[in-house]
């Protein structure tokens, strides 16, 4: 230790100098890489356009944090991994999180405080949300569009999966969900990938109760998408993968009027199962051919009871074999997928 309190280290194999660290810098923060996120905003405007959403209700004398300040705190400090607005306690000073939202890191006023960040969320209501998640998605189709050019996209995947939100104390619509085995919220995610892409963006998040079926706003989310979708990219197919608790006759029919190619997971029922079986029998066969895993394809016609006419099922048989190990079959995976020569568009 060197004296006043400065920590020296010394790294006598790699430096033929003292290599001196200090921390007694009166404005230091940890969140330096939050400037990219902040660089990334101003090109998209994403913010800005997010507080043009909400009405002002307060009254102007008395508004000390205006509404594009506190969406760009809140969701900078969710970006930097602080899910709580009890966080704000120690981020209102820091000269990072001021500067991300426009303040000088040094003499800038602090941030909003806790009970502030809390009274802004709560005064968020539902036709709110709305506005925000239709503007989120115009500027995620929008920067697509200016990224890969509207003439050039030619599919566009959309996928929505339900996943867990756990959640802790007495929360409004939280439930447990057998399934995830927790206490949670259950919303519903949206992601588009761009032709042969492995990438899937983010697009659109609704949240719901911890007790939602798959199913529930499914419907209006990718109604919206459709639209938005087909005139930014009128030259694009529209492609639908969805799990298997989105596999209702509703949904099915939905998918087939709006035109559009569609995957969803099917659980297994006696029936596939007996048709599955010569797949299987020829994947195992080719297994022990090879002494290497094998997956077999085939397809069928197939209709539910609830269903009014028959669709195209897909199947897959795989045999797995990994080394020290004996040979594995696979779950059988079921898909329903659209006719390709009746899509329209």
């Amino acid at each position: 230790m060197a004296e006043q309190g400065v920590q020296t280290l010394l790294f006598p194999k790699l430096f033929d100098k003292p290599l001196v660290a200090t921390f007694d810098t009166p404005q230091q923060s940890s969140d330096g890489g939050a400037i990219l996120l902040k660089t990334i905003d101003d090109e998209l405007g994403l913010t800005a356009r997010l507080a043009a959403c909400l009405p002002e209700g307060r009254q102007a004398g008395k508004i000390e944090h205006d509404l594009p300040t506190l969406i760009r705190q809140r969701c900078f400090g969710l970006a930097c991994g602080y899910t709580d607005a009890n966080d704000a306690a120690q981020l209102k000073a820091d000269p990072i999180h001021k500067l991300l939202v426009g303040r000088d890191p040094e003499t800038g006023p602090a941030l909003a405080s806790q009970p502030t960040l809390s009274r802004f969320e709560n005064a968020v209501g539902p036709r709110d949300v709305y506005r925000l998640t239709q503007t989120l998605a115009e500027v995620v189709i929008a920067h697509h569009q200016a990224r890969l050019g509207a003439q050039n996209v030619r599919r566009i995947t959309i996928d929505l999966d339900p996943t867990d939100d756990p959640t802790h104390g007495q929360q409004a619509l939280s439930f447990f969900n057998g399934h995830y085995d927790t206490w949670c919220y259950l919303p519903i995610v949206a992601t588009l990938t761009f032709n042969a892409e492995r990438t899937q963006h983010l697009v659109t998040a609704i949240l719901r109760p911890g007790n939602a079926p798959a199913t529930a706003g499914a419907l209006g989310v990718l109604r919206r998408l459709f639209g938005k979708l087909r005139v930014a990219f009128p030259h694009a197919r529209l492609r639908v993968r969805l799990d298997g608790g989105f596999a209702t006759p509703a949904l099915f029919a939905f998918l087939e009027a709006e035109g559009v190619e569609y995957l969803v997971a099917m659980a297994s029922n006696a029936r596939l199962e007996k048709r599955i079986r010569r797949l299987l029998g020829r994947a195992r066969v080719r297994s022990k051919a090879t002494g290497q895993s094998a997956q077999v394809f085939g397809e069928t016609r197939y209709a539910a009871k609830s269903w009014k006419r028959k669709r195209r099922v897909i199947m897959k048989a795989e045999v797995v074999r990994l080394a020290g190990r004996d040979p594995r079959d696979n779950k059988l995976r079921i898909l329903v997928a659209q006719r390709r020569d009746k899509i329209r568009g």
